[in-house]
């Protein structure tokens, strides 16, 4: 006999309970109830219904409801214990501790049951009087769509939940009613990182077989951008409730509090497959990126593994880079810490005429903000080594000594993210010369993360400064090939010029300074590079016109600013390099 089908589906469920309720109960009963009753009537009940949550069932002093979205069911929880607050305090008054979780339900007619549910009444009594008690995934999908400020509970262990859950409580008369208010009492604010569910691939090939390929596809990818520390991403027993389901990506954003969704399909024909993959916002609908990837048949696992390096390499840049456009659009004024870290990213490598200063400034104020925020101190440090190793104007001593501080600030906090790992070893090297360390570092964050492209470019300029060219070499060729298009290509180029240039090999010096060149036309070391490929060439014509050019665009770069922002590299033979090419080309010692 068949299994009877199970009926799922991924719900926000609120838990609410009376403070006290036995205690009031044997004081006087029939109070109790009379304030009970006029509490569900004037409070709980309307403030269920305008926020579109369904009462599951009542407990006495307990109720259960469903909501099919969680900044609902966070809201509608605000508006109870708000309203509540609000009452003049009597002998009878109501007092409700309130959970909140997201998570698969099973549901049962009118009733409903699950890991879901569990959790939402396991958070319930960890909340103050009168406050909320949200896991982890709730916080996150929120987002900044609540603008409520959350104090860190911490990873707690519950009753009959095979696993600690991680919670975040509210209390109206602690922690003010936003985070901008948080912010102005403490001086800190908390990060909000951007969201992303990945859904299960359709399979539209009609061949069942598939179905596993392309579930298979989906559980790596989940687990491959899970190491990217600057995005959270939903778990696969979350996004896997929509698996079958003809959804909008507006309604799993919605449902699941995500801002961006990645969805594909998997097509057969013959001996070849066809994957489709597109990243989308899902909070309007607009296609971020899209991509085909083709192969035979016999090389599935070949074609998943290359699949999944291949789209997690460019998902995580498109979402900063969304992310960044998002931070563009909004008012001065209304930039938070996190917004001014997203804004700073984007200057801190650019070779724009004070950009660089502009994202010192930035970051310097999002850490006064939130001093602990571990990529913004990151940040922090790639801004410094940028202005010092390219002896930019303002570029001093002090300089070097403060982006050397947040380089090992960086190290201290970076944990498991490797992306502050690399940032902070490759600081560590370029302002204090710690080459050990420094690989050490680097070459742990390659093992973390193997797929980031960002690690990857930023692992190859630590390991050209620590003289290790060979491995500097296959850093920066995986990061083009993963993601040639990725916004910090520009570096990844240059640095490649470098390389062949210290080989003698200087017609291919010339091809990746060209290509660099193309990418950023305002960046004074692809100059460089042209200036000496050319040099080098015997092209005497063409480099005396990059020199020019180099003059207009960088008119402060001499030998010496180059040997100081340089001083660190472990054998200076490989500055010497680049400036006997300029000497070449008639630029003076001076």
């Amino acid at each position: 006999m068949a299994e009877a089908h199970t009926n799922r589906r991924l719900a926000a469920i609120l838990a609410a309970d009376v403070v006290g309720y036995s205690r009031m109960m044997a004081r006087d009963e029939a109070g109790t109830l009379a304030a009970l009753k006029r509490h569900r009537e004037a409070v709980f009940d309307p403030a269920v219904a305008q926020t579109n949550g369904r009462i599951v069932k009542l407990m006495g002093d307990g109720t259960l409801v469903e909501f099919g979205s969680v900044v609902d069911a966070v809201n509608c929880a605000l508006a109870i214990q708000r309203a509540l607050a609000a009452e003049k305090p009597t002998q009878s008054q109501i007092t409700l501790r309130i959970g909140v979780n997201l998570g698969d339900i099973i549901i049962d007619g009118d009733d409903i049951y699950g890991d879901g549910v569990n959790v939402a009444a396991r958070l319930e009594p960890l909340a103050e009087p009168g406050g909320i008690c949200i896991s982890q995934i709730v916080s996150d999908s929120i987002g900044n769509r609540i603008d409520i400020a959350l104090a860190d509970g911490g990873e707690v262990a519950v009753k009959n939940i095979d696993r600690p859950i991680h919670v975040w409580k509210w209390h109206p008369g602690k922690l003010g009613e936003s985070r901008a208010a948080s912010a102005a009492q403490s001086g800190k604010e908390r990060i909000v990182l951007p969201s992303l569910a990945v859904l299960p691939f359709q399979n539209i090939s009609g061949d069942p077989e598939q179905e596993y390929f392309a579930d298979g596809i989906v559980e790596d990818i989940i687990t491959a951008l899970s190491r990217f520390r600057s995005l959270t991403v939903v778990a696969r027993n979350s996004s896997f409730v929509y698996k079958g389901r003809a959804v909008d990506v507006r309604q799993v954003s919605t449902e699941l509090g995500v801002r961006y969704v990645l969805e594909g399909s998997v097509r057969r024909a013959g001996n070849r497959l066809r994957i489709t993959a597109q990243l989308v916002d899902g909070t309007n609908g607009a296609h971020l990126w899209a991509n085909n990837y083709d192969g035979a048949l016999e090389d599935v696992f070949d074609m998943q593994d290359r699949i999944t390096e291949s789209v997690v390499s460019i998902v995580e840049p498109m979402v900063k880079r969304a992310e960044i456009e998002r931070t563009r659009l909004k008012p001065p004024t209304s930039l938070d810490a996190y917004d001014l870290y997203l804004e700073a990213m984007a200057l801190a490598l650019t070779t724009e005429p004070g950009a660089t200063a502009r994202a010192i400034e930035l970051i310097e104020r999002s850490l006064a903000l939130d001093p602990s925020f571990p990529p913004a101190i990151a940040i922090a440090a790639t801004a410094y080594m940028s202005l010092y190793d390219r002896q930019m104007p303002g570029a001093t001593e002090e300089t070097r000594r403060r982006g050397f501080e947040y380089a090992r600030a960086a190290l201290a906090v970076a944990g498991s993210d490797a992306n502050i790992r690399v940032t902070g070893g490759v600081a560590v090297i370029l302002l204090g010369g710690e080459y050990e360390s420094g690989m050490a570092a680097i070459r742990q964050a390659i093992a973390d993360n193997p797929s980031s492209v960002n690690v990857l470019g930023y692992a190859g300029v630590g390991a050209l400064w620590a003289s290790e060219l060979e491995e500097a070499e296959g850093y920066f060729l995986k990061a083009l090939r993963l993601n040639p298009n990725d916004h910090s290509s520009q570096w990844v180029l240059t640095r490649m010029a470098h390389i062949r240039l210290l080989q003698g090999q200087f017609e291919e010096a010339l091809g990746w300074a060209s290509r660099s060149y193309a990418v950023s036309p305002s960046n004074a070391v692809t100059h460089s590079m042209l200036v000496a490929s050319n040099a080098f060439l015997g092209r005497r014509e063409e480099a005396a016109r990059w020199a020019a050019a180099l003059r207009k665009v960088s008119p402060e770069t001499t030998f010496a600013s180059i040997r100081r922002g340089c001083q660190m590299m472990r054998d200076q033979h490989q500055v010497e390099v680049v400036i006997e090419g300029l000497r070449m080309a008639g630029l003076p010692e001076g």
